[in-house]
């Protein structure tokens, strides 16, 4: 069975580097005001902080579950082109 859950299977790498593709550090930071986020900011040191930081985490799937929002309405606006 499929599940509807849009997070089944992600993991929190994949989202984190998903984002910060489409947004950038800087708009990640400002977003989510984390410290490994705004200073030197890594992947690595990302996710240690995430996986331990429940509230920050939360905050990371939110934004990508924008993320993924915004694509589908740009897949369906371009097929109706």
């Amino acid at each position: 069975m499929k599940s509807n859950d849009p997070l089944h299977g992600t993991t929190l790498e994949f989202m984190l580097r998903k984002i910060v593709d489409r947004y950038g550090w800087e708009e990640l930071g400002c977003q989510v005001e984390i410290r490994c986020f705004i200073v030197d900011p890594s992947i690595d040191s990302s996710l240690k902080f995430l996986r331990r930081t429940p509230w920050a985490r939360k905050r990371v799937e939110e934004i990508y579950l924008v993320y993924l929002d915004e694509r589908k309405k740009k897949q369906i606006k371009d097929d109706e082109s």
